[in-house]
């Protein structure tokens, strides 16, 4: 292992996909920053440090500029560089028909999945384009949502079409500083939120159908091959999914 190994950033680490990413990041020798709004959870995926290597935990409310200007203050002050940014935190809103929902479930998740992969983005540009090496990764998680809707899940939805735009943008106007970006587009990832599937979920034509899930460690198995590039390659999107959930074609 190197003895300066690199320091990655992921937000929503506290479970799920976050949980995954981080530990599979850590044990291939980086230093991971943990970031997320439960601080007893972000503690449990950093019981057990790879050898060499420190997992940092720092309660974040990513919707929040204070908040995402002192998570990154943080891990310029502990670690002095940054090289990865996985912008995996996310919400949904309640599965209602789109005129009954209300504005604040709207916002509520538009200020995490969207303004907070904006924010987190903003401030890992501005590390690594000052930082000496120069440069960095960052990789936005999509979801299959950024291609296409569940009934009902119209913030969803939304916020993770933008995302598509938001990696397209940041993949463009900072490839003048050796930063890429990337977009991980995940399709039912075996996690506490997709439990549920196996008892049936809503589908385009009314019905309710249980759907297959994948392990989660193969999206942070995508993710580490896509952190594994050097610079002057990049991966700009790529899906992982359970392969016979409903998606390609009509199902």
């Amino acid at each position: 292992m190197s003895p300066n190994p690199k320091v990655a950033l992921v937000t929503g680490a506290g479970s799920g996909v976050g949980r995954a990413v981080g530990l599979a990041l850590n044990g291939a020798g980086y230093n991971v920053v943990l970031a997320g709004r439960r601080l007893d959870e972000l503690e449990k995926t950093a019981v057990n440090p790879a050898p060499g290597t420190t997992m940092l935990p720092v309660p974040t409310d990513v919707g929040v500029p204070d908040s995402v200007k002192a998570l990154f203050a943080k891990t310029e002050e502990t670690y002095g560089r940054l090289d990865l940014l996985f912008n995996n935190a996310g919400k949904g809103a309640p599965p209602v028909a789109m005129e009954d929902l209300t504005f604040e479930q709207w916002k509520s998740v538009v200020d995490v999945n969207l303004t907070g992969s904006f924010l987190c983005a903003q401030e890992a540009i501005r590390m690594m384009k000052a930082q000496d090496p120069r440069g960095g990764r960052i990789i936005n998680n999509g979801s299959i949502s950024a291609h296409t809707p569940r009934p009902n899940s119209a913030p969803y939805t939304a916020t993770k079409h933008a995302i598509t735009g938001l990696t397209k943008s940041i993949s463009l106007d900072c490839r003048q500083y050796d930063i890429c970006c990337s977009q991980i587009d995940i399709g039912n990832a075996a996690t506490e939120m997709t439990a549920r599937m196996a008892g049936g979920v809503l589908q385009a034509n009314g019905t309710l159908a249980p759907e297959p899930t994948m392990d989660v460690n193969n999206v942070a198995k995508a993710v580490l091959y896509i952190a594994s590039l050097a610079l002057n390659s990049n991966v700009l999107f790529m899906t992982v999914m359970a392969n016979t959930m409903p998606f390609v074609g009509r199902g």
